[in-house]
């Protein structure tokens, strides 16, 4: 019996598909355009704009580009609202339609939304803030409370969609977008809805993040060429570099999609968490916590390393990431390893924070749907603690039957997901 008191679930997990995409990144406006840059291996490294980034040690990022909220919601509420907010409205949009959803006749107690993001409004908040330093508290905007939390975008979606069934903002760093889309997956099984939209969105590229990051250590500093500065498990990596943007899906049980006709996408069949219990911003080096998400999703997805034909990795860039992340691999994966193709899309999109995993999973779908797997790009020589079997800078023909994504938060926060080819 679910919350609402009227679960249709009878016993046995429903299996949940995915039906419909959606994204804004710095790659495009839309899910194909992104998904097709991606395979292009263009890189969307450039010089920061919408602030003087001269005193910064890092003055580039990965960043959403000719942007205008007025296009997708009423200028005014954009006004009210963060970035992160407008992302995660138009990418939900787009996943809507491309599922060919028509919610009026739907029961909206058995829709629901998983919508995570890292760091919610901090634009938003970071302009209050300023405001009220230099013109008191006359000069704040009623609503930036409410507008900041991080639950504000899914009840904005949830408000203007009319869902009134489960609304939820996962919140685990870097691991946000698959945790939020793993969470959509469990009330499908269990039966507590019929639909879920679920991903993650972050829009942090603040003055007060680029110097927090830059001050951290974990930023790439080649200013001179922000193109080719992000370099997942190449030797020559200096650190990541920050992005931003929303990817979303729309997810059914396999039951209520084929009963409307539904286009299938894909299936996703597992889910991993776990903890490093190590430090608040390094990964475990030896990777045993990351190994063991890995292993949990294989588990429940009923497959083995051999059967991994993908890893969309979590591959940061980063000197302590990327050697962690390929040791993780090897222990869930044993001698298999060395044979899956693995690929970091932040080579190309930035660190999306908590729509990271959430494009690493619609990369898998766009692998199991197209054929082909797309590249870590700025590849140049290879790492001896990083030895595994990467794609280097072009995309490849590859068939996908399962694929894995990973993403890694600060705190140690390990997520891994499954996601297969639709067999009937």
């Amino acid at each position: 019996m679910n919350n609402n008191g009227n679960s249709h679930h009878n016993g046995a997990a429903s299996r949940v598909v995915i039906t419909g995409m959606g994204a804004i990144t710095p790659l495009g406006h839309s899910w194909p355009e992104t998904w097709q840059n991606l395979l292009a291996g263009v890189s969307a490294g450039r010089r920061v704009t919408h602030f003087d980034p001269t005193d910064y040690p890092t003055q580039f990022a990965c960043s959403v580009t000719d942007f205008n909220p007025a296009q997708y919601m009423d200028a005014k509420e954009a006004k009210r609202l963060g970035t992160v907010t407008q992302y995660a409205w138009m990418a939900t949009q787009e996943a809507v339609a491309d599922a060919g959803l028509d919610l009026g006749p739907m029961d909206k107690d058995r829709i629901g939304i998983e919508m995570g993001s890292a760091f919610g409004a901090l634009d938003l908040l970071e302009q209050q803030v300023l405001a009220l330093d230099k013109g008191g508290p006359r000069r704040i905007k009623p609503t930036v409370g409410p507008s900041v939390l991080i639950s504000t975008t899914p009840c904005y979606i949830a408000i203007n969609l009319g869902i009134t069934g489960p609304v939820d903002s996962r919140m685990s760093a870097c691991a946000t977008g698959i945790t939020s889309i793993g969470e959509a997956m469990r009330r499908l099984q269990r039966g507590e809805v019929d639909v879920m939209i679920a991903g993650g969105a972050d829009a942090f590229q603040t003055p007060l993040m680029m110097a927090s990051f830059s001050r951290l250590g974990a930023m790439s500093t080649r200013n001179d060429d922000p193109a080719t500065a992000c370099r997942p498990f190449c030797a020559t990596r200096d650190g990541l570099i920050l992005g931003e943007g929303a990817t979303v899906m729309v997810l059914e049980t396999l039951e209520h999609a084929q009963a409307r006709g539904a286009r299938i996408l894909a299936e996703v069949t597992g889910l991993g968490l776990s903890s490093d219990a190590y430090n608040m911003a390094a990964p475990d080096p030896s990777g045993v916590g990351a190994a063991k998400a890995m292993r949990y999703a294989m588990r429940e997805a009923g497959i083995d390393g051999s059967q991994v034909d993908f890893i969309a990795a979590h591959g940061t860039a980063t000197k302590l990431n990327d050697p962690s992340e390929t040791a993780a691999i090897k222990q869930a994966l044993g001698e298999a390893a060395y044979d899956t193709r693995i690929s970091s899309v932040k080579s190309m999109v930035g660190h999306m924070m908590g729509a990271a995993g959430s494009i690493s999973a619609a990369a898998i779908v766009g692998a199991i749907q197209d054929g082909v797997v797309p590249p870590t790009i700025n590849y140049m020589e290879s790492d001896p603690e990083c030895d595994l079997n990467y794609v280097p800078n072009r995309a490849e023909p590859r068939l996908v039957n399962a694929g894995m994504c990973n993403a890694f938060g600060f705190g140690g926060q390990n997520a891994s997901m499954v996601i297969r080819r639709f067999d009937p």
